[in-house]
């Protein structure tokens, strides 16, 4: 697992993407700092999930990012522009965690105002109604929504416009899981070339759609590496079976799973076939632990 104060994405840029550049940046409130000597750097289209727990300083980093905080020390860097400067906020979107409604305004007048805001149009607006299914609710306003339908109408005013860096601060919080799926299939085609930030406290969520992880510990920058090239301390195979025997050497029972311990995912194929040989049948086989989970440790 790579942990360093000083990494990148990826080695070079690429064409049409404004790297992000994170230079020895601390921030925080009324003067409590929060990020302390955050150094990264992002080049290349990709969604990168930022974790940590409770406090780290997650929202506090997309905020500096978004250029709503001034860092007290260091800088950061959007295409060469400070982020602070407006030519480096036109280049990016924000979703914050609050869904920040204009309670006064029905669904589609809201989304008429983001637009008009944003230079968007019309069309635009019908897509969006359509894209996140809220064609049904347009006409009614914050307060008779629940809070998924509110999260849903927030991320719609992201995909007014396109922009090159998307800051998304627990997208899919409250949402049920098939919207929930929907969201994370429309970032992961926003990815292919564009820079996604994306923060969850969902582990399995987090491995499903990024291809970086950030660690954000106390502040301080614990872990950027590829999620790949992260490896849980131990590897657990989970088996569902159809005919499940009154007992098999080796395995524990874990719920609806029977679990067991082997040196690694390069084991399975021969594991399974060993169950298969012997007339078991399996209904569903998985991984039972997450490496993201090692990082909390």
């Amino acid at each position: 697992m790579a942990s360093s104060s000083a990494v990148t994405g990826e080695r070079e840029a690429s064409p049409g993407v404004s790297p992000i550049s994170c230079r020895s940046v601390c921030a925080g409130y009324l003067g409590t700092e929060v990020l302390k000597d955050i150094t990264f750097e992002i080049t290349a289209p990709s969604v990168y999930v930022v974790l940590g727990p409770n406090g780290a300083g997650k929202t506090t980093l997309f905020r500096t990012l978004a250029g709503i905080l001034v860092p007290s020390g260091g800088k950061v860097v959007i295409g060469g522009t400070e982020g602070d400067d407006q030519s480096a906020r036109d280049r990016m979107h924000y979703l914050s965690h609050l869904d920040g409604l204009p309670e006064g305004l029905t669904v589609r007048e809201a989304l008429d105002f983001y637009a008009r805001a944003q230079q968007a149009t019309v069309t635009d607006i019908e897509r969006v109604l359509d894209q996140l299914g809220l064609r049904d609710l347009s006409h009614r306003y914050p307060g008779q929504l629940s809070a998924g339908q509110r999260k849903r109408v927030s991320i719609a005013r992201i995909f007014l416009q396109e922009r090159e860096i998307y800051l998304l601060d627990e997208p899919t919080a409250n949402l049920d899981p098939k919207v929930a799926k929907e969201i994370r299939a429309l970032i992961l085609e926003l990815s292919h070339d564009k820079i996604v930030l994306y923060s969850s406290h969902n582990l399995y969520e987090a491995r499903e759609i990024g291809r970086h992880v950030i660690v954000i510990k106390e502040g301080r920058l614990a872990v950027f590496d590829r999620i790949e090239n992260l490896r849980a301390s131990k590897f657990r195979l989970g088996v569902r079976l159809v005919n499940p025997p009154d007992s098999l050497d080796g395995w524990t029972k874990e719920g609806e799973y029977l679990v067991r311990e082997l040196a690694g995912p390069q084991e399975v194929q021969g594991v399974l076939h060993e169950l298969d040989v012997r007339g078991v049948r399996i209904r569903e086989a998985r991984e039972m632990d997450n490496p993201l989970e090692d990082i909390f440790d």
